[in-house]
């Protein structure tokens, strides 16, 4: 931990305590008494009012009615933080309005120089996914559904949720437990436990109209919802290794369910296993075209013939 973090964190952990020692301070930051003395006199030199009381159980304390110093930034920790909000545009994510607050408030905070910085690196640098059309760093656009929120809210609470659903014109509610929130292909979906079909269902936010938590006084446990899970499993019959240019494409797109393991240190080589449902046709189109998304760096060890035969199909469209 660089010193100029060290300092930041044992403000905080400082002003959270009635009392402290130097031995604390040593144990807490892994640092040796000198540092920890001279640490604490530079915090005091910071403004930052401590009591210093004699004796076997001698320590500090902050003075009463003392506030913590304002938070100061490294040049690179304003860049780390301005750089993930270039990198998160356009991703419809939650609470834009607050990270915009937040982008301005932090502009206020800094020096010209450092503005300067932030404005050139908004310059030159271009995420994908991200609109080079719209420069302005404050200007944050595609707003994620209205009832990402408020899902978000509630789940900080409770687990267990009872969710209204509009598909086709059809209006249903699930009681569920949900296992993810995640973000895929530019929707938010739900990836939960159906409580009264006793399944895993995905969920669509955006056809979300309602959601609270189940009033339903008797649950199943955590711990239940995963061993049902587990028992569901089927048995993995994709199996394949992937080179660098296939790990980089995997970085970029993969399915939720779909994990890999490195098999080098230096993560350039990895093996992948799932399950593939053949009898979904819309799960076997989705994996076929994401499977030529991966591109030729890969090895097959184990495909179901079914997935074979729609990428003939597929490659079969640019055959003369």
């Amino acid at each position: 931990m660089k010193k100029v973090e060290r300092i930041n964190t044992m403000m905080r952990y400082i002003n959270n305590r009635a009392h402290f020692t130097i031995s604390e301070i040593m144990r807490e930051f892994n640092i040796s008494r000198s540092t920890a003395i001279r640490d604490i006199r530079e915090i005091e030199a910071m403004g930052m009012p401590l009591v210093s009381e004699v004796g076997r159980d001698g320590g500090y304390f902050v003075m009463n009615n003392s506030v913590l110093p304002t938070v100061r930034f490294t040049d690179n920790e304003i860049k780390a933080l301005f750089i993930a909000f270039m990198a998160t545009k356009n991703k419809q994510l939650p609470y834009l309005k607050s990270r915009q607050s937040l982008a301005e408030k932090l502009l206020g905070l800094i020096s010209e120089n450092q503005q300067d910085d932030l404005v050139l690196l908004n310059q030159i640098l271009l995420f994908e996914g991200t609109n080079p059309n719209n420069p302005d760093l404050l200007d944050l656009s595609d707003l994620p559904h209205p009832m990402l929120e408020k899902l978000i809210q509630i789940l900080l609470l409770d687990s267990y949720l009872l969710i209204t659903i509009k598909e086709e014109k059809v209006i249903k509610s699930f009681p569920i437990y949900l296992l993810h929130l995640y973000h895929e292909k530019g929707l938010w979906l739900i990836d939960g436990f159906d409580l009264k079909n006793k399944k895993r269902k995905v969920f669509l936010v955006d056809n979300l109209t309602d959601v609270k938590p189940n009033p339903a006084k008797k649950r199943a446990s955590r711990k239940e919802i995963l061993e049902k899970l587990s028992k569901q499993e089927e048995a993995i019959n994709l199996v394949l290794e992937l080179g660098p240019k296939a790990i980089a494409q995997f970085k970029k797109y993969h399915p939720l369910k779909v994990s890999i393991s490195y098999t080098n240190p230096y993560q350039t080589t990895a093996i992948l296993e799932t399950f593939i449902n053949v009898n979904n046709s819309e799960e076997l189109t989705e994996i076929t075209n994401w499977l030529l998304f991966l591109g030729g760096d890969i090895k097959v060890r184990e495909v179901p013939k079914e997935v074979l035969e729609v990428l003939q199909e597929r490659l079969c469209l640019f055959c003369p």
